[in-house]
């Protein structure tokens, strides 16, 4: 539990960070992009909620130690930096020129809201040897972890340890589902500076979010279903752009905010009655 407390001391801390460099916008680009800001956080932060969710599985799935899972995050955050500012820079780009391209990712948000809806935790998570197996093609493997290390040099061979193909695993995954959350980005703003800065700042509290879900996942089952409908609810935002429909952004955080809160509390209530019913019957 300890260890708990302190990383939502974590938790809490990038959200302050983040309040006061919205507070700076706000000072210095006005209300109307502090609210975009605020907006594409919370945005971003309810879809990492979801893929941490995966993060967890992909870990446990592996046996990946607590210790070794610290490193793999810590890259893994410092790529999905990396990653988001091609992805949100490339999109910027296609919707100045191509505006359509809205619609196109509100179809897409929907489609994934949906989706959300009916899958499982493990699904979307390639095979352990299967991710092994096409990393051995390009490099070899070690049979066996080898500590924290994601290489290690065997005689003259350079050698990748299962450790980096949870890594890669990790990163595909923030792939996958930046395809969604960028163009969600995409439904409070187009400026490059706010969708990026927004999305940053929600990634950079994941690392110690993701061991407060670890402990606490039963209680959040039902999360992800929030999560859903605010997909599905930017996706909408997006399409009706088409007949010249716009939601205002004070509107679209009002309703993330509840969401969120909403599928927050059912989650808790729903968990803490299953364990009482558990509790009756060992009883």
């Amino acid at each position: 539990m300890k260890k708990v407390i302190k990383s939502m001391k974590w938790v809490l801390f990038w959200m302050c960070l983040a309040i006061l460099f919205n507070l700076g916008i706000l000072a210095f680009m006005g209300s109307e992009k502090a609210l975009q800001f605020l907006g594409g956080y919370l945005i971003e932060l309810s879809l990492s909620i979801d893929n941490l969710f995966l993060f967890v599985t992909i870990f446990t799935c592996f046996g990946i130690a607590e210790h070794a899972r610290h490193r793999v995050l810590a890259y893994g955050i410092a790529g999905a930096v990396v990653l988001r500012f091609i992805f949100i820079l490339l999109g910027v780009k296609i919707v100045t020129h191509f505006e359509w391209v809205l619609y196109l990712f509100g179809i897409i948000l929907i489609i994934s809201g949906i989706k959300m809806f009916k899958s499982k935790e493990e699904e979307g998570i390639p095979n352990n040897s299967k991710v092994i197996k096409y990393l051995g093609k390009i490099i070899p493997i070690t049979p066996d972890f080898v500590g924290e290390k994601f290489f290690v040099k065997r005689g003259k061979i350079l050698y990748a340890t299962p450790l980096f193909a949870v890594l890669v695993l990790i990163e595909f995954s923030d792939i996958l589902f930046a395809i969604d959350s960028v163009p969600a980005a995409f439904s409070v703003s187009t400026n490059l500076f706010i969708i990026y800065t927004s999305n940053i700042f929600a990634i950079l509290g994941l690392r110690q979010l993701y061991f407060v879900l670890d402990h606490l996942q039963e209680r959040f089952q039902y999360v992800k279903y929030g999560v859903a409908i605010i997909l599905t609810f930017t996706g909408i935002k997006l399409g009706i752009l088409y007949f010249n429909i716009h939601i205002p952004i004070l509107t679209s955080i009002g309703f993330i905010v509840g969401i969120l809160i909403l599928s927050i509390i059912i989650s808790v209530l729903l968990s803490n009655r299953s364990s009482n019913t558990v509790k009756r019957g060992v009883k």
